[in-house]
């Protein structure tokens, strides 16, 4: 495996009472792992544009009965897309979502508009382009794009590892 959602969550430190976004969902495997790490008491948002995978994603966890997760259809490059209110979350998962994504800096301007003061942005993104695997060359955001990005609103936390072809950043917002 690429990249192990188990084990990047258990790097980021999230505890029970918690509010997490996790951007650009996908099928949900770091907003299902989430769940479970902020508990009952805390709440986790999928946001995705892909109404069809956040449906999947609702129907799974209501079979695993997880109670604490809350889809969101939106975007998250525009302005208000995420459809969160400003200052509202404890952390914010970008997770192989900024290859993807044309406008990262309407995408960090709102990762920092509905994070807490002190909230944690955490990155996860493909290293380099592996012949049929991950993002076309031309598409790599890569770790040094992605510090010059954060950095004037955001301190760097911690780098870490986070599986064989990604790299993982945790920023702190100022």
């Amino acid at each position: 495996m690429f990249s192990d959602p188990k084990k990047n969550i258990e790097q980021f430190g999230l505890i029970s009472g918690m509010t997490v976004a996790d951007l650009g969902s996908g099928s949900g495997a770091y907003s299902m792992l989430a769940s479970l790490a902020v508990g009952d008491h805390g709440k986790v948002y999928s946001i995705d544009v892909q109404k069809e995978l956040l449906s999947r994603l609702k129907a799974e966890a209501t079979k695993q009965n997880i109670s604490n997760i809350e889809t969101i259809w939106g975007d998250i490059e525009k302005h208000g897309g995420i459809k969160l209110r400003d200052g509202c979350v404890d952390c914010a998962i970008a997770a192989n979502i900024f290859f993807q994504v044309p406008d990262k800096s309407g995408m960090r301007d709102e990762i920092k508009r509905i994070l807490k003061t002190g909230g944690k942005a955490i990155v996860i993104d493909w290293t380099d382009s592996f012949g049929g695997l991950g993002p076309e060359q031309s598409a790599v955001f890569s770790l040094t794009a992605c510090k010059e990005l954060f950095t004037n609103d955001f301190l760097i936390e911690k780098e870490f590892n986070a599986g064989a072809h990604h790299y993982g950043i945790m920023f702190k917002k100022k």
